[in-house]
């Protein structure tokens, strides 16, 4: 398992540090038992040895020397049979020097050719608070260091949240920060960066939005124009030319609104048969069976939005007409594909390069197929292309 998340690393630091923390801390409790029950072992040789030489010297028990080094004598006549019949269970024979715990008690015993004790070390073993208190105190360090480092980290979090408004097209987000490290430099410039693309986008859909305006007048001025002609071919023609650029003009706006994510989303099920005939209809073509032949074997529905939907098929009938080598098109609906015929060149570049903007084009602006990703993008949907045998097939999927 790979770690990637900031969050994770730092988790795994500290709770490596932790763990070495309490390893080290463990390891010092047992060095000092050790220790302890080291000096425990050279006390209780040193007290069997002079007990011996006194009793030589004076031919009985220091008492008052044993009450000195918390030692007791045991007497009690139950208990002596007790712990002899323990260490004679535990060591087969009597020795001459034994030490064990019994009951959690320290008990020694002396069995020599003057006398036999049997005494009970009333030592313990001191808690180390000292070491205790400094490993507690090392401890609740790096815990609340983490805290620190967790909590300083909380602001990237925010900025992340904010990103991916972002990134859906939600521009009405601010990341100001007053701190003074690296996030806080990061969110800010995030913000600068937010506040200057927002500007920019309202300059561009003002600019759109004037041109827009300016061009709609002298297209209303041209078809009433065109109405006053007298010769209905030429009437009919001039009328058919204005509503083509009108109908540009409204895609223009729908580019500004589609590029900019400014609109909503109205998905309902429709038969690609529908679709397919408003699409079409929107190529505003005359006697369209000439140019277009379509083949039906599969009717099905699909959820889309209708208005940008047809875009995306009306783009696509238009290029595969204007690239035509005959000016015709098959178009084909059938397993849930739409698939687009066109008897033509292979296409020169690879079809990712037409979906940039403004794609160098001779016969057009190079925003069709632009226009048609941005949609397919939003319907989490795919344009594929392929050259078959002097075709061009694309299929919507």
């Amino acid at each position: 398992m790979i770690i990637t998340s900031l969050r994770s690393k730092i988790r795994l630091v500290f709770s490596v540090t932790l763990i070495l923390l309490g390893a080290l801390f463990v390891y010092a409790i047992k060095y000092d038992s050790a220790k302890i029950e080291e000096r425990n072992a050279a006390q209780e040789r040193a007290i069997s040895h002079y007990l011996y030489s006194y009793y030589l010297e004076h031919g009985k028990i220091d008492e008052a020397y044993l009450d000195a080094q918390n030692v007791s004598l045991i007497t009690d006549k139950g208990r002596v049979i007790q712990i002899e019949h323990f260490f004679k269970q535990k060591g087969g024979e009597f020795k001459r020097y034994a030490v064990d715990t019994i009951h959690l008690k320290r008990i020694i015993i002396i069995n020599n050719d003057r006398f036999k004790l049997i005494l009970e070390n009333k030592n313990k073993a001191k808690l180390p608070i000292k070491r205790v208190l400094i490993f507690s105190t090392v401890f609740l360090l790096i815990i609340l260091l983490y805290l620190w480092i967790m909590r300083s980290l909380l602001p990237l979090s925010e900025l992340k949240t904010k990103i991916q408004t972002f990134s859906q097209g939600n521009l009405d987000i601010e990341c100001k920060s007053d701190k003074e490290d690296e996030i806080a430099e990061v969110a800010n410039e995030f913000d600068h960066a937010v506040a200057m693309i927002r500007e920019l986008l309202h300059s561009r859909q003002l600019f759109l939005r004037a041109i827009m305006h300016e061009l709609k007048t002298p297209i209303a001025k041209g078809r009433l124009v065109s109405e006053m002609l007298n010769d209905e071919k030429n009437k009919a023609r001039m009328h058919s030319i204005f509503e083509r650029l009108n109908l540009l003009i409204d895609e223009f706006a729908k580019i500004e609104k589609i590029t900019s994510k400014n609109f909503e989303l109205n998905i309902k099920p429709y038969k690609m048969s529908d679709l397919l005939e408003a699409s079409i209809d929107m190529l505003m073509i005359e006697n369209p069976q000439r140019l277009i032949s379509t083949n039906i074997i599969q009717d099905y529905n699909i959820e889309v939005d209708f208005e940008l939907f047809t875009l995306v098929i009306k783009n696509v009938l238009d290029n595969g007409i204007k690239y035509s080598i005959d000016k015709h098109i098959h178009v084909v609906i059938q397993n849930n594909i739409l698939e687009i015929i066109n008897n033509a060149e292979a296409l020169p570049e690879a079809l990712e390069n037409y979906f940039k903007p403004f794609h160098s084009s001779k016969k057009g602006l190079g925003l069709g197929i632009y226009i048609v990703k941005s949609i397919l993008d939003i319907h989490q949907m795919k344009l594929h292309y392929k050259h078959e045998e002097g075709k061009n097939i694309f299929t919507l999927i």
